[in-house]
């Protein structure tokens, strides 16, 4: 690759969590389509994280602070100097709008990954990966380009690619009772990068037991603090029980289940770009918006807050999803009509457009 890199400044740590690397390392994949080479800035924990940067074909440097800190910048500004980079984007959760205003002074172009709208934004570009806040929650420039919503989800290529094969809904799963064949259905537990509150192991149990659950698919990252304690558990309830870690095994999981249980982060974007029907159940302030959108399209059904919802409301949510099939069917429309899939690369043309020489005399309105 010879054309100018990338520098994307995230972190992911347990303290920050792991949504925003999960974004950043989609978009990087959009970016190296279009020969770019991307260099990830981050502090990691655990430091293994570095392998599936660089195993994605990235290059990872190390952080000597949390991103947005005051203390960053001084390191942020020699890394640009070193690499000369076309651009920088910087997903981080505490960044303020002196921080930005300092990477922008060196005149790079700079792009801010957002759901949060707590700061005013000087950046070239501003990205809501989410569908929610809209236009109106932010502050900006006036040369401020916005790409927000629907249009710009991070949905990863190896979820994206299961939408023909998701295009309808999988059979029943037959499981044997006695001499009675009975139909009972698959469910995937998929809370997201993050389960702060670690309700996993609960939910997948109380799947379990629901009636008419046949399978429960859980779905989390190596780092969830739990995974070991999830694993045994799996291990010793094989036959309606499934742990899927790896892309692969994620998105055969997507393609089996009926519906899935998710908390309103990016992760259900994704599954609504396929066209599962989804439970959400929150545990990020944040996601609020995003799920009451979803819900608003039809795409998924809301039971609420993590703390408020009793066991009795999310086994009557899971048996109503169950027994009404037209419901299912209208979630996965709905979502598959939402979230095509085709955001990050939506992002890359953005960026291109105003690195163009051309963007100096055209109109910015073209890069949205």
């Amino acid at each position: 690759m010879s054309r100018e890199p990338i520098i994307l400044r995230v972190d992911a740590t347990r303290q920050s969590g792991y949504e925003r690397l999960a974004r950043c390392t989609t978009l990087a994949a959009a970016l190296q389509r279009r020969r770019r080479p991307v260099y990830f800035l981050s502090q990691l924990e655990p430091n293994s994280l570095a392998m599936g940067i660089k195993r994605g074909g990235n290059n990872w440097v190390l952080a000597d602070h949390p991103a947005g800190s005051e203390e960053d910048v001084n390191q942020m500004l020699s890394e640009i100097a070193r690499l000369k980079p076309a651009a920088v984007y910087v997903d981080a959760a505490d960044v303020s709008h002196d921080y930005l205003a300092e990477v922008a002074s060196t005149n790079v172009l700079l792009a801010a990954i957002d759901h949060s709208a707590t700061v005013r934004f000087p950046t070239k570009l501003l990205i809501n990966p989410l569908l929610a806040p809209n236009r109106d929650s932010y502050e900006f420039d006036n040369d401020t380009q916005l790409l927000l919503g629907r249009r710009f989800a991070m949905v990863r290529p190896e979820v994206r690619r299961q939408r023909q094969t998701r295009s309808q809904e999988p059979p029943p799963v037959a499981v044997a009772n006695g001499t009675t064949i009975l139909s009972q259905y698959r469910v995937l537990l998929a809370l997201g990068e993050d389960d702060p509150n670690r309700m996993t192991m609960d939910l997948a149990q109380l799947l379990v037991n629901a009636p008419r659950i046949g399978k429960v698919d859980i779905v989390i990252r190596r780092e969830h603090p739990q995974l070991e304690e999830i694993k045994e558990m799996v291990e010793a309830n094989k036959e309606v029980l499934t742990l899927a870690l790896e892309p692969a095994e994620i998105a055969n999981r997507i393609t089996r289940c009926h519906f899935a249980l998710t908390s309103g982060s990016g992760w259900s974007l994704e599954l609504a770009c396929v066209g599962v029907p989804q439970l959400l159940l929150l545990q990020n302030e944040l996601h609020w918006p995003n799920a009451q959108r979803l819900e608003d399209e039809g795409a998924a059904s809301v039971l609420g807050w993590h703390e408020n919802v009793s066991a009795q409301t999310i086994r009557q949510g899971v048996q109503n999803l169950i027994t009404d099939a037209l419901e299912r069917k209208s979630m996965a429309r709905c979502g598959r009509k939402l979230i095509d899939g085709r955001g990050p690369d939506r992002l890359v043309n953005a960026m291109e457009i105003l690195l163009s020489p051309a963007q100096q005399t055209e109109p910015l309105r073209l890069a949205a």
